[in-house]
């Protein structure tokens, strides 16, 4: 079941990434065409959508790190000032403004039909959700957004877990991540 959740109330859920565009870097005309895409992709989606956004802190360990490493390479001097400058720059920007970074889900559900066989309720609903998913990944596009599926069980796991926050609730809600 790549890239479906099972939930112990039956239901089964599909996890959208979406990479948004830029909004405010576009220009007028081009804004007023995002707008109309958007309004197009609820109108087309006709189910139920949850859209998550998740904001988290800014790292910029990594980037101070490259930077450091690149910068040690060279025996400039000057080079190894500009780089320790501008350090100190992104770092004072960091905490002053507090960047954050965030990440933008939409989630699909459906619930098995217990009257059903088990397996071919599975089946319809996993058929289901892949077609609302390829629905809302080419409405999305239409005004440049990239829409992937979380289908790896880690990226699915770290998602709930930054959501509950602890291992416990997570082992509580979901029946299985199958890989």
């Amino acid at each position: 079941m790549i890239g479906f959740v099972k939930l112990k109330n039956n239901k089964i859920i599909k996890i959208l990434k979406v990479n948004p565009i830029n909004y405010n870097l576009k220009s007028d005309l081009e804004k007023e065409s995002i707008l109309n895409s958007y309004k197009i992709f609820l109108k087309t989606c006709n189910f139920n959508i949850q859209i998550l956004i998740q904001s988290s802190k800014e790292d910029l360990t990594h980037h101070i790190k490259n930077i450091q490493k690149n910068i040690s390479k060279k025996e400039n001097k000057y080079l190894e000032k500009i780089a320790e400058n501008y350090i100190n720059y992104i770092q004072q920007i960091n905490l002053t403004r507090k960047s954050s970074s965030k990440d933008f889900y939409i989630i699909i559900s459906d619930t098995i039909n217990k009257k059903m066989n088990i397996f071919e309720s599975e089946e319809i609903i996993k058929n289901d959700l892949k077609d609302k998913y390829f629905k809302v990944k080419e409405c999305l596009a239409r005004s440049g957004n990239l829409v992937s599926e979380l289908s790896n069980s880690k990226e699915v796991e770290d998602l709930f877990f930054s959501l509950l926050n602890t291992r416990k609730s997570l082992n509580n809600k979901l029946i299985k991540i199958n890989k």
